[in-house]
């Protein structure tokens, strides 16, 4: 196992090392820009803070609380109502109200439902969708993590980045002012300072877009933590924790068990069947218990039309109802039969490619491994024979150009590296969102 194969805690600690007591490729804490004596953020830190400022989770948890208030609503009718009114009205002949009833001075009703299928349906349903709306405050919850963790780590790479960088134009300046000390006195072609030249201006290209990047990146930081200031985030350099490794299939298993967007067709898929079930109770009876108490009052007439006047009266009982022919009954199983079809379809293509999603990534996670571990040696390569001509140069067997070239080339293996580095951890944490274990790392 070479050394760049070691867990990444080895890659964190040397960049502590650089970053906090001074790189050897270049000076010290310039790399992240102005000091202050506020703690640098870490990667846990940063994460917690975009959770609790994200305006994307609140709005995910405002559709939750909207979904569980409809749930409520969509059982109201199961649940006991109560209402009392009065009014005053014209009668002419045997009394009675716009709805049929005896009018009363005061009156006092009660109506619950027992039975009703296609209600009782809607409410299953309404429970199922406010369940997708949880799995949708999670998923949400992962794409925020996701996001902040990807922005973190790649301002932590860009500024180590950014540092090495300025090291490369240090040295490629060093080896312009001895190509023209050589053109000068003739040992050189003139070409060789336009290719130092060269050098200088990819090295100044180079450092423009590092900071570029550092300033947009620092600036979606500030905005995913709620950080308002005008001095530049502080990040503690930091690696991702690491996990056992895992096959292929395995990681399969718990992308299909794990996916919050598989488990988001499920559960409209189990709402669908709920809402047809519904449905078809449309052609039952409804029950409902009903009770009624009212004040009447001669005013209206009722010792005219009864024998016997009662002012206080009471109906309590059981109301049934059952259509003979309702045209809306049928079209609505119809309709609800497609609906399920539709889904049914929705969460088999949705669980391949989920399948897909994860082999895909699992693969390119191993590739970019791969790829981190192939820097990895080349920047030890150039490390050590940099090394080698620094001592040559001592025993005055080698000259000033040869070692600028070298560190040269060591920083550019250097800059390769960290961008293997940081898009391997990218590739690791997509993979983790896809199984379900980014909670494993930021619980």
């Amino acid at each position: 196992m070479s050394d760049f194969e070691t867990p990444r805690i080895t890659l964190g600690m040397f960049v502590v090392c650089a970053l906090v007591t001074g790189p050897a490729i270049a000076g010290g804490p310039e790399a992240f820009g102005q000091q202050s004596d506020a703690q640098p953020l870490t990667l846990t830190r940063a994460v917690a803070l975009s959770v609790e400022h994200s305006s994307d989770l609140a709005m995910a948890q405002a559709r939750h609380t909207l979904a569980e208030g409809q749930e409520a609503q969509a059982r109201a009718p199961f649940r006991p109502s109560l209402s009392t009114g009065s009014g005053a009205a014209y009668t002419s002949g045997f009394p009675l109200t716009s709805g049929g009833g005896a009018p009363s001075v005061f009156n006092l009703s009660y109506v619950q439902t027992l039975f009703n299928p296609p209600l009782r349906g809607q409410v299953r349903a309404a429970k199922e969708r406010t369940e997708v709306e949880r799995l949708g405050l999670e998923q949400s919850r992962d794409v925020v993590i996701l996001r902040t963790a990807i922005v973190f780590l790649d301002l932590v790479r860009v500024r180590h980045a950014l540092d090495v960088q300025r090291g490369a134009k240090d040295a490629a300046l060093r080896i312009q002012d001895i190509n023209r000390n050589r053109v000068s006195e003739g040992r050189e072609l003139p070409i060789e300072v336009v290719r130092a030249e060269l050098s200088v201006a990819r090295a100044e290209q180079g450092t423009v877009q590092l900071e570029g990047r550092d300033d947009t990146l620092a600036a979606e930081l500030d905005g995913l933590i709620g950080r308002r200031s005008d001095q530049p985030v502080q990040v503690a350099p930091d690696a991702l924790p690491l996990l056992p490794e895992q096959s292929t299939a395995d990681l399969i298993a718990l992308a299909l068990a794990n996916s919050v967007e598989l488990h988001q067709f499920d559960t409209e898929r189990r709402a669908r069947l709920d809402r047809l079930e519904g449905a078809r109770g449309g052609y039952w009876p409804s029950l409902d218990v009903v009770s009624e108490y009212s004040i009447l009052s001669r005013v209206n007439g009722y010792d005219e039309f009864f024998r016997k006047f009662q002012r206080h009266n009471v109906v309590a009982g059981v109301q049934a109802r059952w259509s003979i022919f309702n045209a809306e009954t049928p079209a609505a199983v119809r309709v609800a039969e497609n609906e399920l079809q539709l889904e049914e379809i929705e969460v088999k293509r949705k669980r391949e490619e989920v399948e897909q999603t994860a082999r895909r990534e699992a693969q390119r996670a191993r590739e970019l491994r791969a790829a981190r571990e192939v820097a990895g040696l080349e920047l030890k390569l150039a490390q050590e024979n940099l090394r080698i001509l620094q001592e040559r140069f001592q025993a005055d067997r080698t000259n000033l150009r040869e070692v600028e070239g070298a560190r040269l080339e060591e920083s550019d293996k250097w800059i390769a590296f960290l961008r293997a580095d940081f898009e391997s951890q990218q590739a690791q944490l997509e993979l983790f969102k896809t199984t379900g274990q980014l909670g494993r790392l930021f619980p």
